[in-house]
């Protein structure tokens, strides 16, 4: 491990306990729990074996906490400038030396358990961790702050396949309905920080384009993957998929209203979120058909 002088932010370390809710915290736990769990609900749609679900679920979740807690760990100087006090490593729950052995722990964890899902698959894990990394370690910060989120989100559903039964792999549809779901996802989740990030020096795409260009694309581009989600199986829409993508639909379009009148509000990302979950829920209820090729 680097040196620890060389962390941005250092504070005493709390109790254990304290330092566990802390570092679940500090894992953006909301996202990560979503993630992991639409993956998982995914690899039992194509008829993935009940231990390589578990499999697929652990590779996953580990892979999300690596992610989250190198965010706040790198984060942290920026987080303590801007007075982010809903942060632990600010508040002082939690050390930014721990949150990097944690991230380092948990990515190391990701990459053994994906070995044992298949080569392809850990190869296509692999990109999906190092996206979220290269997020945190720069990229949020240029014109291409979209891309990691379309590559991740996109070859994450690939991941779920490559690790299921045989030998097929993941449609295209599918992964473009991942990608334009991470898109959607970036331009949510960055409309309430986007104050405190331009303090800072961030300007990644969503700053470049302004709250109300960005507030209005987020639900543009997650209705477009919810449309995709819908009709890129083979075959016409069966009747429960087609509800849920018109309620999915809504649900995005409310997300761009938020992120227009609620300045600052966690509200469009949460939205983003449960329309990520529809999406899932949409190709559970057409049978994943057309899913694996």
């Amino acid at each position: 491990m680097p040196d620890t002088s060389t962390d941005p932010v250092r504070v005493a370390g709390p109790p254990v306990g304290r330092a566990v809710v802390a570092l679940a915290r500090a894992s953006h736990l909301g996202p990560t729990v979503v993630v992991t769990t639409l993956c998982t609900a995914l690899a039992v749609a194509v008829g993935t074996p009940a231990g390589t679900v578990a499999l697929v679920l652990g590779v996953v979740l580990a892979g999300q906490l690596s992610i989250g807690w190198s965010n706040d760990w790198l984060d942290a100087a920026r987080d303590h400038a801007v007075g982010r006090a809903d942060k632990p490593v600010v508040a002082g729950a939690v050390t930014p030396v721990t949150l990097r052995r944690a991230a380092f722990t948990a990515l190391v964890v990701s990459v053994l358990l994906s070995l044992a899902c298949g080569l392809p698959a850990a190869v296509v894990h692999a990109v999906v961790v190092a996206m979220g990394w290269a997020y945190n370690l720069g990229l949020k910060s240029t014109a291409w702050s979209w891309v990691p989120y379309a590559v991740a989100f996109g070859a994450l559903p690939a991941f779920v396949v490559l690790a299921g039964p045989g030998d097929g792999l993941p449609a295209g549809w599918l992964v473009a309905v991942g990608a334009l779901l991470g898109i959607g996802a970036h331009l949510a989740n960055v409309l309430p920080d986007l104050e405190d990030d331009a303090a800072t020096g961030v300007r990644g795409l969503p700053h470049r384009l302004g709250l109300r260009l960005t507030a209005v694309l987020a639900p543009a581009v997650l209705a477009c993957a919810v449309v995709v989600a819908v009709l890129g199986p083979p075959g016409a829409p069966r009747g429960i998929a087609a509800v849920v993508g018109v309620m999915a639909v809504v649900v995005a379009v409310t997300a761009g209203a938020a992120g227009l009148l609620r300045s600052g509000s966690r509200l469009p990302f949460t939205l983003a979120m449960a329309v990520a979950a529809m999406c899932v829920v949409a190709l559970v209820a057409g049978g994943a058909r057309g899913v694996v090729v």
